[in-house]
């Protein structure tokens, strides 16, 4: 689990998220988003990762 954490993390800093959010965010939580993403054809990833971390609370000042 340990290496596909780490390769989800990636993913989601490629495509614009921020790393200090990304340190909130737990593994299992990174690698669900990183699923979705792969999913997401190309040219919308940035904003899906954008959607996915909004969604969860963690771009508002107050998030997890």
């Amino acid at each position: 689990m340990q290496t596909v954490a780490i390769e989800a993390k990636r993913i989601l800093l490629r495509y614009g998220a921020p790393i200090a959010v990304l340190e909130r965010v737990g593994d299992a939580e990174r690698v669900e988003f990183a699923r979705e993403i792969s999913k997401t054809e190309l040219s919308q990833r940035e904003a899906k990762v954008r959607e996915l971390l909004e969604r969860r609370g963690y771009l508002s000042e107050d998030g997890p």
